[in-house]
């Protein structure tokens, strides 16, 4: 009898694995749904393939030769996602412990490895199983080598490879060639799908015969097959798996490949820590053992899927039957689609509602495809939704409703009633998890649905979705307004049951309609001042340009990392501070920034950096980012992207404008108020460090705030032992240091390198502050303890701040989570805050029926356009408002300025 050689696929299952399990976590809140994945694929391959020899294949880390030989190699794939990352190192703990030999080659891929060694085995009569789920591989397949599909039981031999492509194992190449590879960002020809491609071989016999007729293919296809033919020899080299590879230093004969006993001292530690009940029973023999980290996935499997009944309406009669439907309804999912994503410019395509789970419809209004069919006339429509659109009393569900209320708004429709976010309940519940309404589908219904890439396409050749088929697009939306249904029915009872969540929410929810009004209110830009600025700026580049030349002797790229490397530890000598992963010298920011302080060529090239940035960044760009409708930018606020609360601001990103430089703030002179208006900017005062003292308790810390004592100056009094009236400005700018240092979890080393000292003098001051302020001392060691124990910490209005890494056996990456926990509560707070306070003056500001609006909000700041008429009376009003908005240890304090630009009213 034969033997069998058994290879796995381990890169396509690592991916496939993290894909088809639910949500899986252990006690810690470690992610474990790929582990248990590839275990479980593991262990039934085992059982259902008698194999003498096995070996569990990885890609290596770092370039092939593919990648040299066309750089867009898999260019589309997106990085690696953050919960299997952290996966990657148990999965090749535990396939070792499993007996599985694991390889990885560098310079080619898995496939390159499985393909050689399946060579080999044939050499030696060895009969070859590949489980994979990578559809390339078919080219292996012949009457020693059949693949295996674990996750969908489906085998392919040389037969069922021609039934399942409708070409031989041997022409799959070629197949692969016409209808490209989107996976690894491979061309093939364009609008040639499976069909036709196998068509074509089928008829012509092979590429090659294809080529040699392809003037007498007609049509558009021909065309596009005409056009492809220059690219056929790289696409072939790229997708044909290689067989030939050096193998000899990581497998010397099959041999080395006998399966291991597996190791059940490691398995049980693996299944101990991750929470595999079963498996550790199977293991120890004990019944009543259960792991510390019980595997749990969110709340129990996803409820059941229900049946679907989608309508398309393209008449009045169904229309008037779904708008009954929706008023009848005492909640109602609603969903638009768009020829845009920036809200903006984002005009209506259609509209999706959903009034039941299952029980949706989709609205076409301006699709323009071929075969649109018939649509209602989108005026009309919107004039008859228009009523409900606007009906505070009509309870509306949406997934990102501040985009959906732009789009309302293009249309002259002010979208109200919307009771239920379903964005903001993800993130309210889990802020470090993916909010998507596809990532919550598969995370919480257990259901994966159309995505918006298969229908429209990525990159340059994506289509809008005013040409998408009205029957695809129906089948889309109507599930998106589903979806969103079904998900708010299960998160939202578990933020109802929490008061903390609920809290939260009800801050979140009010942050979202005011946040929209901001967007759309706008800022005015200088775009001439800017001009001038970008001219500056310009001209500085080159004179430090000249400067990096003189300082290195030659003149050279500052922009290329391998010549900078040669000047800077080639010809210059300077030490090597990091290495990259190739082994390279590290030119990054880090490292320059480290050079910087004794070496002048790298503090030139920070400052041509900083410079540079600036100038594409802001100067160059901003004036781009005008709306002609407006004569204004409108930036984007993202509310559920940072983990702290926070925003993140883009198109422009109005958060990373350096203020520490000169050129930084003249960046912020560009923000202008249009004549008779005035910039006022409201900026709540050490924030951070005032929520640091109510949630310490510290008394010293306390009273210096209540007194109103200038804070550096009283921290340096007592860590210098002297009066914070004799306190040097050397000393106070210590104290600050320290003072921010610490309530991001700055080490001594951290305070060390921030100073300038020595580290035991960095430890001394540390001590001595932790001496005079033991309260927070205290807090530090608390809130390390309680992010252990829960996985998260809270901020004081009971926002969860999760920290997956808190209990990670990887030391660097457990500190950085402690680290954080130190510091989210603070930020997390200040965030909360700024929120409440946008809230109150934009609500005070509705009111009162003022001119005034709110046009930025950046950081711990409120920036607002004002007439002149009204400047005296905001103010005055402010500080009040801002500072009313929460009652803690500590006074807050706002303060507030005016000018002619944003950086005038600092």
């Amino acid at each position: 009898m034969n033997k069998t050689l058994l290879l796995v696929d381990g890169s396509s299952y690592l991916y496939r694995a993290f894909h088809a399990m639910p949500d899986m976590r252990n006690a810690q809140g470690e992610p474990t749904g790929a582990l248990y994945g590839v275990i479980n694929m593991l262990r039934r391959l085992r059982s259902d393939h008698k194999a003498d020899y096995i070996a569990c294949v990885f890609d290596a880390r770092g370039k092939t030769f593919r990648d040299d030989l066309y750089v867009e190699y898999k260019a589309n794939r997106a990085s690696m996602p953050e919960d299997l990352g952290r996966q990657i190192e148990p999965i090749f703990q535990a396939v070792r412990a499993l007996g599985w030999p694991v390889i990885a080659v560098e310079g080619v891929e898995a496939d390159d490895v499985i393909g050689t060694l399946a060579v080999q085995a044939r050499a030696l009569d060895v009969h070859t199983i590949v489980s994979t789920g990578d559809k390339d591989l078919a080219q292996l397949v012949n009457d020693h080598v059949t693949l295996v599909n674990t996750m969908s039981s489906e085998t392919l031999d040389p037969p069922r490879v021609l039934e399942k492509f409708g070409v031989p194992p041997d022409r799959i190449v070629d197949y692969l060639m016409l209808t490209g590879d989107t996976v690894d960002n491979v061309p093939g020809v364009e609008k040639v799908g499976p069909k036709t491609a196998a068509k074509w071989i089928t008829q012509y016999g092979s590429i090659e015969a294809l080529i040699a007729q392809a003037d007498g293919v007609k049509g558009v296809a021909g065309e596009n097959l005409r056009k492809a033919i220059s690219n056929f020899p790289l696409t072939r080299e790229l997708l044909t798996v290689k067989l030939d590879c050096d193998l000899s230093a990581h497998v010397k004969d099959l041999e080395a490949l006998r399966p291991a006993e597996p190791d059940n001292v490691a398995l049980t530690g693996l299944y101990e820590r991750y929470g595999f009940r079963t498996w550790l029973r199977d293991v120890t023999g004990d019944t009543e053992r259960v792991p510390e980290g019980d595997a749990r996935m969110p709340d129990g499997p996803p409820p059941a899927p229900v049946e679907t009944n989608y309508q398309t309406i393209q008449d009045w009669a169904g229309f008037d039957r779904w708008l009954e439907k929706i008023r009848a309804a005492e909640l109602v999912a609603l969903d638009t689609e768009t020829t845009s994503l920036s809200e903006m410019e984002a005009r209506i395509v259609g509209i999706s509602l959903a009034v039941a789970p299952g029980e949706a419809c989709y609205i076409p209004l301006a699709h323009r495809s071929m075969d649109s069919g018939e649509q209602l006339p989108l005026e009309e429509v919107l004039a008859r939704l228009k009523p409900w659109l606007e009906d505070d009393k009509a309870p509306k569900l949406l997934h990102n409703a501040k985009y959906d209320t732009h789009v309302f708004a293009n249309a002259d429709i002010s979208l109200r009633g919307v009771a239920h976010d379903t964005m903001l309940q993800a993130y309210v519940l889990e802020s470090h998890r993916g909010v998507g309404l596809q990532d919550l589908a598969k995370r919480w219904l257990g259901r994966e649905g159309v995505t918006y890439e298969s229908i429209c396409g990525k990159g340059a050749k994506q289509i809008g979705f005013d040409e998408v088929a009205i029957d695809i697009a129906a089948q889309y939306s109507s599930e998106d307004s589903d979806f969103t249904l079904q998900v708010h029915q299960v998160l939202y009872p578990k933020i109802e049951a929490d008061a903390k969540l609920k809290c939260i929410y009800d801050i979140e929810m009010p942050a979202s309609r005011v946040l929209t009004i901001i967007e759309r209110n706008g800022v005015a830009i200088d775009a001439a001042a800017l001009g001038r600025q970008s001219h500056a700026l310009g001209q500085k580049m080159i004179e430090m340009e000249a400067k990096a030349y003189e300082l290195a002797g030659q003149p050279f790229n500052l922009n290329s990392p391998k010549q900078l490397g040669e000047i800077l530890f080639g010809k210059l000598g300077l030490p090597v501070v990091k290495k990259t992963a190739s082994g390279a010298p590290s030119t990054d920011e880090d490292v320059l920034s480290k050079l910087a302080q004794d070496y002048p060529l790298p503090a030139t090239l920070m400052e041509y950096r900083g410079v540079s940035k600036l100038k594409s960044t802001y100067t160059d760009k901003l004036p781009k980012m005008i709306n002609p409708a407006t004569n204004r930018v409108h930036t984007r606020y993202s509310q559920a992207a940072v983990v702290t609360g926070r925003l993140a601001s883009s198109d422009p990103n109005l958060q990373n404008i350096p203020v520490r430089t000169a050129e930084g703030r003249q960046v912020r002179e560009a923000f202008v108020a249009p004549a008779g208006r005035q910039i006022v900017s409201a900026d709540y005062s050490q924030i951070e460090l005032r929520i640091m003292a109510h949630l310490s308790g510290d008394e010293n810390l306390l009273s210096a705030f209540a007194r109103g004592d200038d804070v550096h100056r009283a921290t340096g009094g007592e860590i210098f032992s002297v009066k914070p009236e004799d306190v040097t400005s050397e000393q106070r700018r210590y104290a600050k240091v320290i003072n921010f240092g610490l309530i991001y979890g700055m080490s001594a080393f951290g305070l060390a390198a921030n100073l300038n000292i020595g580290r035991d003098a960095a430890k001394l001051y540390i001590d001595r502050y932790f001496e005079r302020y033991p309260g927070v001392a205290r807090y530090m060691e608390n809130t390390r303890q309680q992010a252990r124990e829960h996985g998260y910490v809270e901020t004081v209005f009971g926002r969860r701040l999760w920290l997956p890494e808190i209990n990670s056996p990887n030391g660097p990456r457990r500190q950085g989570a402690e680290r954080a926990a130190i510091n989210a509560p603070m930020q997390g707070t200040a965030a909360d805050l700024i929120k409440l306070a946008m809230v109150a003056v934009q609500d005070w500001l509705s009111a009162e029926q003022l001119g005034s609006r709110i046009v930025m909000q950046v950081h711990d700041e409120l920036v607002l356009e004002v007439p002149d008429e009204e400047l005296e009376l905001i103010r005055g009003r402010l500080p009040a408002l801002m500072c009313g908005v929460a009652a803690l240890d500590v006074p807050l304090v706002a303060e507030v300025g005016s000018g002619s630009n944003w950086e005038q009213a600092h």
